[in-house]
């Protein structure tokens, strides 16, 4: 078997707000990029959720699409709201029970994956084991920069699996984890908003130095903003903002620093020692230029990681960049899909 395309609709999110494309516009564009599959945020991409998935004509339309366009489920990505009350976080019964609801909506439209964030409590995730083995699908965690696999972080959730047992848990690696360079739309957005380019290069070069280093990873912690905390500091944060002060950096220049810890580079290798563990990718992009070639995440090392490793699930591009264009320009998600998914047929087939 071989590595399949898919398409996250959650790319198209600015064709979508601006009314260019509806629902059945994202799957034609979609198909139109020749990815054969198609990730689903269900709360952004339809209307008045979740009604409309439990109405047996709203389903008879989505499959009908599906056929019309070839293409699979390849993902529904899930959203644990906890927090929907002002006074308590929801109890530990309740997050499972919207985590069921989740997976059962899932079902509904033919997904055999659903992604939940980091932030779902382990305890949450474990109590929906048995309904999601039920209902025949695979919660994925994602693993999204500063998270990393191969760290204590992923071996809290490692445990998990060995000691239930359960083939319904595992990993959804985001492509952010991957990156060898901070993406350019984001360094050309600081200069736009003011930002020096002695900053923007002290940065850069730091950047450059953790990745010839390799990042200090992420370490397991139930208050993952300590973590996140302590893994910046374990990774030269304090000093990068102390020689962007020190030339004279103002909030641009700053803000441009501390973004630069939203991403991540590690090891291709991570992705096959993981691999009985992973059943979906997320091939994040920043900004692909039209020669093909992603300005951030090394794209071609990756795929070549999970060809060797065997893996013969979706890789699912997930366009990220237009949230730095919008300040000054239009976003042409079209355009970065149709240019990535390129970019993966070609790293897949060569």
């Amino acid at each position: 078997m071989r590595i399949k395309r898919s398409v996250s609709l959650y790319s198209y999110q600015d064709e979508y707000y601006n009314h260019q494309l509806d629902l059945e516009g994202c799957l034609r564009e979609t198909a139109k990029t020749g990815a054969t599959g198609v990730e689903l945020l269900a709360e952004q991409m339809i209307r008045r959720f979740p009604l409309p998935i439990e109405d047996e004509a709203f389903r008879a339309k989505w499959f009908g699409w599906l056929k019309q366009y070839g293409l699979e489920p390849s993902c529904y990505d899930a959203f644990l709201e906890n927090r929907i009350f002002d006074n308590r976080t929801l109890t530990v019964k309740e997050q499972i029970k919207m985590m069921e609801r989740d997976i059962r909506l899932a079902s509904l439209l033919g997904f055999k994956n659903l992604r939940t964030l980091v932030s779902t409590p382990m305890d949450v995730i474990e109590g929906s084991l048995e309904y999601a083995e039920r209902m025949g699908v695979i919660i994925g965690l994602e693993v999204h920069a500063p998270f990393s696999l191969n760290s204590t972080w992923a071996d809290g959730y490692l445990e998990l699996i060995h000691r239930t047992g359960s083939k319904f848990f595992g990993f959804i690696p985001d492509m952010g984890i991957f990156c060898k360079n901070i993406p350019d739309v984001v360094r050309e957005k600081a200069l736009r908003h003011g930002a020096k380019p002695e900053c923007i290069r002290i940065v850069d070069e730091c950047y450059a130095e953790r990745v010839a280093k390799g990042f200090v990873k992420i370490q397991y912690d139930l208050n993952l903003g300590k973590a996140n905390m302590e893994y910046r500091l374990a990774n030269g944060m304090a000093e990068m903002m102390k020689a962007v002060k020190k030339a004279g950096g103002g909030p641009a220049d700053l803000a441009y620093a501390g973004e630069s810890f939203t991403y991540s580079w590690s090891d291709p290798q991570d992705l096959i020692d993981n691999i009985a563990y992973i059943h979906h990718t997320h091939a994040k992009c920043y900004n692909t230029h039209p020669d093909y070639v992603e300005t951030a995440v090394a794209l071609d090392e990756v795929v070549a990681a999970y060809k060797k490793a065997g893996y013969d699930g979706f890789l699912s591009t997930e366009y990220e960049g237009g949230e730095h264009l919008r300040d000054a320009f239009e976003a042409d998600s079209i355009e970065q899909v149709r240019r990535h998914q390129e970019a993966l047929r070609r790293a897949i087939e060569g």
